[in-house]
């Protein structure tokens, strides 16, 4: 459900962004016309701003129609009909852990239910080999052939009785005797097959969360990064419409530049999501989180 919904609002994000472009990129062609009309810029330019412009605005219908999925599949989560999904805060304003603590107790990830599941199956392993067990032993019975209880055990042994236990009680472990030893081996194997599985689960987990460790400490230092370049991205392109508009480089500059901030505009809306999915999956290793 997190994971469905920081993708949809990533692609929101990335819709305004398409649109912001779109909207700068018009008022770029708007003074590359006029620009044209007075004999400052070439038709060149202008067919250079058009490109510009239809490749924003070709976006706009792919990312309305991953939005409309995104929604339909969360509305399906949520036992809903298909159809739009209220937002809440955008991606990069979600609040992020300041800092992850140093030395996380392994025993959070007895909250896991991949863990608790395979520690029932054990300890369930670990009763069958008492039962299997039980079955080398004669099972006595403290009711008499008539129905009536006994009360004493040393009853069974004495008289016609005893004849009626050996004939019936004591002989079945001998005819029985090789399903029962199979049965006990079989419980002892399921057993160490169970105490296996047991430890490769803890081991998968503490992968885990060794993995969602890095990939969130990595995907923040790449967030960082991806947003000082649209920063930087975003001057560069100021300059050279500045440059542009005074006669001092050709339209080229602009379109590189533009080109380069829509890109990175994007790349950082999708490492905003990436690593918004790696706070959700760091609190599903743990076990639902650190406290």
């Amino acid at each position: 459900m997190a994971l469905a919904y920081f993708e949809m609002r990533s692609l929101d994000a990335q819709l305004e962004i398409t649109q912001s472009t779109i909207k700068a990129r018009k008022e770029s062609l708007q003074l590359t016309l006029a620009l044209e009309q007075h004999g400052a810029a070439s038709l060149a330019d202008v067919r250079q701003a058009e490109e510009l412009l239809h490749v924003a605005q070709a976006n706009l219908p792919e990312l309305r129609r991953q939005i409309a999925v995104q929604e339909n599949t969360l509305s399906v989560l949520l036992g809903h009909n298909p159809g739009t999904i209220e937002r809440g805060m955008p991606v990069e304003k979600q609040p992020h852990p300041e800092q992850i603590p140093v030395g996380i107790p392994s025993q959070l990830l007895e909250r896991r239910p991949d863990i608790q599941l395979a520690e029932a199956t054990l300890i369930a392993a670990n009763a069958r080999i008492g039962v299997a067990k039980a079955q080398f032993f004669p099972q006595i019975s403290l009711t008499s052939l008539g129905g009536s209880a006994s009360s004493q055990l040393e009853s069974v042994f004495a008289g016609a009785n005893a004849y009626w236990f050996a004939a019936a009680s004591l002989t079945q472990p001998i005819f029985d005797g090789g399903r029962i030893r199979n049965n006990y081996r079989l419980s002892v194997a399921q057993q160490q097959e169970m105490i296996l599985a047991y430890r490769n689960t803890i081991l998968n987990a503490l992968k885990d969360v060794s993995n969602s460790l890095v990939t969130y400490q990595e995907t923040s230092a790449r967030r960082v990064e991806l947003a000082a370049q649209v920063d930087s991205a975003a001057d560069a392109v100021r300059l050279a419409r500045l440059r542009y508009s005074g006669g001092n480089t050709s339209y080229l500059e602009v379109l590189t530049t533009d080109t380069d901030l829509y890109s990175a505009q994007l790349l950082l809306a999708q490492a905003q999501q990436q690593e918004a999915f790696s706070i959700v999956q760091l609190y599903v290793a743990l076990g639902g989180g650190w406290r």
